[in-house]
């Protein structure tokens, strides 16, 4: 058997270290440095948003968001249960009901046609997730959150440069977020923005950032010193990290079309293999861009899939699962939550099956994963 297979694997793209090395020569590698305004600066005019932040993840962009929402007690926040906690904790954390909502079982998203039922009076916010890259229904979000007076704070960690009806991921909503986690298609290490498209919440968000302090004013000869004027805490991102994800981002075009290669190529490799298993491969709407962040397979069951995982990792390679439905957590059920409240959740949280995928994924090695898996013939039921 050769080496082994990982389920990820951090690459270097381009100028990655070259950028790193420049950072320590320029004497700024604190937060808030000259790397981290070119990152912004870049993001901002591809997505054509009004300003990006970087912070020191995703977790930290969606914390904010619950802040400069003013999400308080009694406030209740729209949720999928399909998603990582973040989404979730970051609302409960400024003492938020998590209202969660099912999703739909061809994208994964947040089924929209659930949305209407799940607002009430004290609805403040919806958190669209978009899974794997693949669009949420926005056109109908946006109609049935407009007319609710219900902000929208989109979870775009997986969809940086997808787009939905040819209109960026990330620019729907009042805030929205992108995570640059190791294993996003852009990386450093840990990392994460805000994407403020709401220019009303803008200063605030710059204070949030900065500690809770008008900083950045001082910076901009606004203001003659600064101080603490709001709540906040160190939600910037180090310039060291800040280079490093300048070189991957530079790095953009290849990167889509490493991954869609990858993406493309597990489908073809395959779609015989699943129509004769019972398995479902990955649905693309034709609205959708996506990022090709991840590649997934639906199993008929939970035993299939715990049998799949474990053929694969006897042979070197390791496929994973992916969320346990936020619902039935030990949190969950302090809300009131009980299995059966979200099956189709439950049903792809027990079937779903993550593949290896990573940018520089060889043909060789994702060949191997292909010919595994059709070579595997384990329970159906």
């Amino acid at each position: 058997m050769s080496g082994k297979i990982p389920f990820n694997r951090p690459s270097i793209l381009g100028r990655e270290l070259e950028l790193v090395q420049e950072a320590i020569s320029g004497g700024h590698i604190s937060g808030n440095g000259p790397f981290a305004k070119r990152v912004e600066s870049l993001l901002e005019r591809e997505l054509g948003v009004p300003r990006v932040l970087l912070t020191p993840s995703c977790t930290h962009a969606l914390e904010m968001s619950a802040i400069l929402l003013d999400i308080g007690p009694g406030d209740e926040v729209i949720v999928p249960s399909f998603t990582f906690v973040s989404t979730a904790n970051a609302f409960a954390m400024r003492g938020a009901r998590i209202t969660f909502v099912d999703i739909r079982p061809d994208t994964l998203n947040l089924d929209e046609t659930k949305l209407r039922a799940a607002i009430g009076p004290r609805t403040k916010a919806i958190v669209p997730v978009h899974y794997a890259g693949i669009g949420c229904e926005m056109d109908e979000i946006l109609k049935i959150s407009g007319e609710a007076g219900v902000s929208i704070v989109e979870d775009n960690a997986h969809g940086l440069f997808a787009a939905w009806k040819n209109r960026n991921l990330g620019t729907f909503g009042r805030l929205a977020t992108q995570s640059f986690h190791e294993t996003k298609n852009f990386s450093s290490g840990e990392g994460g923005a805000l994407l403020v498209n709401d220019p009303a919440l803008l200063e605030r968000a710059e204070i949030l950032r900065d500690k809770g302090t008008d900083r950045s004013r001082f910076f901009r000869g606004e203001v003659d010193k600064y101080s603490w004027v709001d709540l906040g805490s160190s939600w910037v991102m180090s310039d060291l990290l800040a280079a490093f994800l300048l070189g991957q981002l530079e790095q953009r075009e290849r990167v889509f079309v490493a991954r869609r290669r990858i993406w493309e190529e597990y489908k073809e490799g395959l779609e015989d293999w699943a129509m004769q298993n019972g398995a479902v491969l990955p649905s693309m709407p034709p609205e959708a861009s996506p990022s090709f962040h991840m590649f997934q397979v639906m199993m008929p069951s939970l035993a299939s899939r715990q049998a799949l995982i474990r053929h694969l990792a006897e042979n070197g390679i390791l496929g994973v699962f992916h969320y346990v439905p936020l619902h039935l957590s030990e949190m969950g059920r302090r809300l009131g939550y009980a299995p059966g409240a979200f099956p189709e959740t439950e049903r792809v949280s027990d079937q779903l099956l993550r593949l290896p995928f990573y940018n520089d994924l060889s043909r060789a090695d994702q060949n191997r994963v292909i010919e595994e898996i059709v070579r595997f013939r384990g329970p159906s039921k």
